[in-house]
Parts: structure tokens; C-alpha cells; sequence
């Protein structure tokens, strides 16, 4: 091969690498940046749940629970988690499901409501945390009546084949709970 030859082939090579380089880069800038969000699950009257991960604290076997009288329906009594008071939603009753008696598989979910009270949300079983793509998750349909449940779903999902129901803890918890404005009422 000639000096003449071997230029010309560098130069050929050259230009098909920046074509290649080019065509990459838009590929590149075309594509999305996929973001994944962490989701505890859980099961309450066999519909799979589920609430960011960052907020539960830990996860209860189903032990006894101290009643508190005049408290509302949903809630269940209180626990004493080494020291601290925690109160204890029946998500079944908040959610306007059936009562279902306490089993091997009832676990309390202690939940990170705010910076200093933290709550416990019976389940009927947790289920795993999984990794979901931000934009995989749907907004919630109007589909049901139950305003109850709607008002606390922020999104729905499939993971493998399954519905998730990705519930807002926020806005639950906020429902059930007064509002603290500061004024002490004196």
C-alpha cells in the first residue's frame, strides 16, 4: 500500500468514527434519564400496597394493643416501641374494608409521619421493597366511588404482572390527624 493509499484509507476511517461518535451522541441526548423510586409493599384484603420506603422505620409482628376509648374507628389503641407511644391505624377500617382477625402473617408498620410522631398501619402481610420507575407509575383512576380510599392514592403501577396501589402517607395520615396550628387556645 502506498503513502497516497494509506492516507486516503486513514481519512475514510476517520470520517466513518465521527459518524459513528455523532451518531452515538444523539442517541445518548435522545435517551431519558430513567429514575427509580423505592416502594415498601404490603397486602391488606389481598390488594397489594405500597408506600415510600424512606418513611417506614420498621416493620411489628402483630402484638397487643392498648385500646383508647373515644378514639375514632380506624384507630386501633397505641403501642409502647421502646419508650415512645405509637399509635395504631386498622388500615382495613380506614380504607372501609371488612375487619379480619389478627394472624401469623399481621405485621404493624411503624410509618414516619412527621418529624417527631411515628404510626402503626396494620397490614394483613408486607410483601418486599422494589425498585420502580418513576415513569411507570400512573396516575390514580377515578374509577372507584370510594372516596375514602381514592383521596390517599397517589399512583398505581405493575410490577411483574401486579397492580401496586402506591398510597401518599402524607395525605392519609393528615386525614385522621388534627391539624396542629400553634395556638394553644388560651
Amino acid at each position: 500500500m502506498g503513502l497516497e493509499s494509506a492516507a486516503e484509507h486513514l481519512k475514510s476511517l476517520q470520517a466513518e468514527q465521527a459518524i459513528h461518535q455523532e451518531s452515538s451522541e444523539s442517541r445518548r441526548s435522545n435517551q431519558e434519564e430513567v429514575v427509580y423510586h423505592q416502594w415498601a409493599t404490603f397486602k391488606v384484603d389481598n390488594e397489594l400496597y405500597g408506600v415510600d420506603v424512606v418513611q417506614v422505620k420498621e416493620v411489628l409482628r402483630y402484638s397487643e394493643i392498648t385500646p383508647v376509648p373515644g378514639s375514632d374507628h380506624f384507630i386501633l389503641g397505641i403501642i409502647n416501641l421502646r419508650g415512645n407511644v405509637v399509635t395504631v391505624i386498622d388500615t382495613r377500617q380506614m380504607f372501609g374494608l371488612s375487619a379480619h382477625a389478627p394472624d401469623d402473617d399481621t405485621r404493624i408498620i411503624v410509618v414516619e409521619y412527621n418529624e417527631q410522631e411515628v404510626v402503626g398501619l396494620v397490614v394483613d402481610s408486607v410483601d418486599e421493597v422494589i425498585n420502580l420507575p418513576q415513569n411507570d407509575i400512573d396516575r390514580a383512576p377515578n374509577a372507584t366511588g370510594e372516596e375514602t380510599t381514592k383521596r390517599f392514592v397517589m399512583g398505581v403501577c405493575y410490577y411483574n404482572t401486579i397492580l401496586i396501589i402506591l398510597l401518599d402517607l402524607l395525605k392519609m395520615l393528615q386525614s385522621i390527624t388534627p391539624i396542629d396550628t400553634g395556638d394553644d387556645g388560651f
